[in-house]
């Protein structure tokens, strides 16, 4: 159904149909169009544009068309342009012209990124709770994990023991940053376009701050012009969920190198393997490598919308059109990884020998010496020299740097007497990072602590998020 064509000698070519039509992806938008919808004809009523008697039809009809969306039984048709014109079309089988009335007073352009923005909210809580879970998850993981040490990489290079605690731990913090942005990204857009028109605003719905009231938004946007064309809260929303693909990329390729014959720091479980074709022995990571692969897709996802929007004119522009299509995609695709990558970690087993040979190797333990100088007041450009002195004996020696001898550490320097050796350990190493950031188990058991209370936190701000929005005008 055509929403427009009264001045047009003919109707549209049918290559311009299929192009402008984009109905079979925003049709995901079709039950907050009908929020959206009930509010604006409440705004009419109020406004006194639209008989009491004819906004209760068309509410009733409202309410049918969106129990018949829900269940499966109306759907778009050929003849549909976009989501707007598929609904009223609905309107209009049920009540003839009057179904037509409820576009008085607003434009496609605010009412879809009215929807557009309600979609968003709806997903992005969603999308934050499943990463809970899988932060959730880590977090269990690394409390059964609080004894088991392993070495520290940087540059993929032994660098210090540590707690493989930590460093699961380490994927929590980082999630959790991706939820507190989709958290300040509702704060910031929580702010209604309805009531701009086309982009000079409502003749005949003036009070568009009652219907921002009743669709749980906290205030109207205050520019008409910036509300139609503003797409800044797509482009937010698609880097929050690039930014949390590129965690979970991270997290897949930790995955995939520790479940190599190599290393073998962890065994996964078969439901969340896949096998070979043609080696019957194969057991793959899949899942952390599609996490890998799916970052790509997200990160495209942003740039091709940052390329759209960039040096586009004035008001609403038929480019807009291209705003949806990587929205989805990025949230369909976290909404079915993130629960795969939770499985992954929840059901995978950590070989705890494996993880703990070689803690030490490497000369990871080179710099407890120039700690202990340190402490016997020797300035640390003179220790880090000793050390390194210290690997480069051991090297020629062909062993490990805390393998000195006592003899050896002091015809180096006679300040590393054989006291030294007390710190020559991985676990003496790990037991002295006892910062607050640190890896000693005290550490690590008080940041696991305080990563609850965030979840806990978190979790309850999307309790009520949902319960606010889902209770918008009595849907």
């Amino acid at each position: 159904m055509a929403l427009w064509g009264g001045r047009f000698a003919k109707g549209p070519d049918e290559s311009v149909l299929k192009l402008s039509r984009s109905v079979e992806f925003d049709w995901r938008l079709a039950p907050y169009d009908v929020r959206v919808n009930k509010a604006h004809v409440a705004g009419l009523k109020r406004a006194g544009v639209m008989s009491a008697d004819d906004a209760a039809l068309i509410t009733d009809a409202l309410q049918e068309l969106g129990q018949e969306i829900a269940a499966g039984t109306f759907f778009y048709d050929q003849s549909d342009e976009d989501v707007h014109s598929a609904i009223e079309r609905g309107l209009v089988a049920k009540l003839g012209e009057l179904g037509g009335a409820l576009r008085a007073g607003r434009s496609r352009n605010d009412l879809v990124v009215t929807d557009f923005k309600l979609y968003l909210i709806d997903h992005l809580l969603e999308v934050a709770q499943e990463t809970i879970l899988l932060a959730t998850t880590i977090d269990e993981a690394a409390a059964k994990l609080i004894d088991q040490i392993a070495p520290g990489f940087t540059h993929l290079q032994h660098a210090q023991p540590i707690l493989f605690s930590h460093e699961l731990a380490k994927h929590s913090h980082a999630l959790l940053r991706d939820v507190d942005r989709m958290k300040d990204w509702l704060t910031r857009n929580s702010v209604s376009p309805l009531g701009s028109g086309a982009l000079a605003g409502s003749a005949l719905v003036p009070n568009p701050e009652i219907i921002a009231a009743e669709l749980s938004f906290q205030g109207v946007a205050r520019n008409s012009i910036d509300a139609v064309s503003d797409r800044d809260f797509v482009a937010e929303a698609l880097f929050n969920f690039a930014m949390l693909g590129v965690h979970l990329s991270r997290i897949g390729e930790e995955f995939t190198i520790w479940n190599t014959y190599e290393f073998g720091w962890v065994t996964l479980d078969d439901g969340f393997s896949t096998g070979s074709s043609i080696m019957p022995q194969k057991k793959n990571p899949d899942i952390a490598e599609l996490a890998r692969g799916k970052s790509g897709r997200f990160i495209g996802n942003l740039t091709g919308l940052l390329v759209t929007l960039k040096g586009l004119p004035f008001a609403y522009n038929r480019d807009l059109q291209e705003d949806k299509e990587p929205v989805f995609d990025s949230v369909e695709q976290l909404l079915t990884l993130l629960p795969a990558m939770r499985g992954m970690i929840k059901t995978a087993t950590f070989n705890g020998d494996k993880i703990a040979a070689g803690v030490s190797d490497g000369h990871a333990l080179a710099t407890e010496i120039a700690d202990f100088l340190v402490r016997a007041q020797v300035p640390f450009s003179q220790a880090h020299e000793i050390a390194g002195r210290a690997v480069s004996l051991a090297q020629t020696n062909g062993i490990e740097v805390h393998q000195l001898s006592d003899t050896d550490l002091l015809g180096i320097d006679s300040r590393l007497t054989p006291n030294v050796r007390e710190m020559l350990s991985s676990q003496a190493a790990i037991a002295s990072r006892v910062s607050i950031n640190g890896t000693s188990p005290k550490s690590v058991t008080a940041q696991l602590g305080q990563l609850e209370a965030k979840i806990r936190g978190y979790s309850s701000w999307i309790a009520s998020e949902r319960k606010r929005f889902s209770g918008m005008m009595g849907v």
